[in-house]
């Protein structure tokens, strides 16, 4: 897909999601020079939402819908352990959980900083869980980090004094109907915005990061191999922050499919906890490996067990060499590359669970730009009632 061309690319129904995975390595690059450019505003900001809770530790709400909220799944773990303890607690709540019952989200007097994710800010429920946080939560401020800059939610974030925009790439808003680079974008500057590393282990990240999304685009033939294999079924499981990334990748293979291959997601350790009933001789198994050598073992061990049952049609590990390594088939990067954190990891690795979904989608006869033939599954969510709050 990656070597196409332009023409047809366009009779798969594929060009525009084909060029926004493959642009991702470039627009992570232009996802650190933005962050660098506003980093002394967002400081200022960040230094107000801590003056205004007055000693007391500031709830980071991580919020959006769908792949919106995955980025806060996937970046609070690594947040938990590598972000500023001292004045924030961080959380990942869904857009859709705070508008259906914000009195059992939302806490009227405990100060929250709301860090809302969007690609294009007009979901109803992105608006609506702004508003609602205002009218509950007595000592409130904004964080929104979008990628359309006409956006609703943009637009009242420059309305409110206590709000801070953070625009990302504008090609970071796709136009595919699944959400890459805005995922991976989104979820980027927020890992540089409340991870406490100095500013040159950040780039260092980026840069590697870039690298093992380029190695993605050139293997390609090594994960059409593993699409080649008869499945109708797939698992993503992972720990730490790929276990919140498993929740995203799996919603690429439902999306660009159309739901002709069913998905599961879960914790590495959790599967085997009734979930793993799902896997027949159909099913491809990925696991994302961590890097943390105490976590990585959990994450290998239940390859390996998968693998030795044999009751699946594949076992693969995503995952940077390390030390211990998956004894069956893997898709594993470079060696001579730094090993990175599961929060920065993820992005490389979603890449890689976005060129599965995107080969499978072509597999089974779909087109992965329009992937929902009825139409009643849409870019921009329709057909939500705002119902008032009182």
């Amino acid at each position: 897909m990656y070597e196409l061309e332009k023409s047809k690319l366009i009779d798969l129904g594929a060009e525009i999601t084909t060029r926004e995975i493959r642009q991702q390595p470039e627009l992570w690059e232009e996802t650190i020079n933005i962050y660098k450019n506003a980093q002394e505003e967002l400081q200022e900001f960040i230094g107000k939402v801590k003056e205004a809770a007055k000693g007391q530790k500031t709830r980071v709400i991580f919020t959006g819908a769908g792949t919106s909220q995955y980025v806060g799944d996937t970046i609070t773990p690594y947040l938990r352990q590598h972000g500023n303890h001292q004045d924030f607690i961080f959380e990942a709540i869904g857009t859709t959980d705070i508008v259906a019952s914000p009195q059992e989200y939302l806490i009227s007097d405990e100060p929250t900083l709301l860090v809302s994710f969007a690609r294009s800010g007009n979901s109803p429920e992105s608006i609506a869980a702004v508003e609602i946080a205002n009218q509950v939560v007595n000592t409130i401020h904004h964080l929104s980090i979008t990628c359309a800059a006409d956006g609703q939610l943009a637009k009242i974030s420059q309305a409110d004094a206590k709000s801070f925009l953070l625009l990302m790439p504008s090609r970071s808003n796709d136009d595919g109907f699944a959400m890459t680079g805005s995922f991976s974008c989104m979820t980027l500057s927020t890992l540089l915005v409340f991870d406490q590393s100095d500013l040159e282990t950040k780039q260092h990240y980026v840069e590697t990061l870039s690298k093992l999304g380029e190695e993605v685009i050139a293997r390609e033939k090594d994960i059409q191999k593993i699409v080649d294999l008869d499945f109708d079924r797939i698992v993503y499981v992972g720990s730490g922050s790929l276990a919140g990334l498993s929740r995203e990748a799996q919603l690429k293979i439902l999306e660009l499919t159309a739901g002709k291959v069913a998905t599961v997601f879960d914790s590495s350790m959790g599967f085997r906890h009734g979930p793993k009933s799902f896997i027949n001789d159909k099913t491809v198994m990925f696991g994302f490996v961590n890097n943390q050598t105490y976590t990585r073992d959990y994450d290998l061990d239940v390859l390996e067990e998968v693998r030795a049952d044999g009751i699946a049609a594949g076992v693969i590990a995503i995952a940077q060499p390390g030390k211990r390594n998956f004894s069956g088939d893997q898709f594993a990067f470079s060696e001579e590359l730094a090993l990175l954190p599961d929060g920065y990891a993820a992005l490389a690795f979603v890449m890689v669970a976005q060129t599965v979904a995107l080969l499978t989608s072509v597999k089974v006869g779909n087109t992965p730009d329009t992937p929902s033939p009825t139409g009643t599954v849409n870019r921009v969510v329709k057909g939500v009632t705002i119902h008032p709050y009182q």
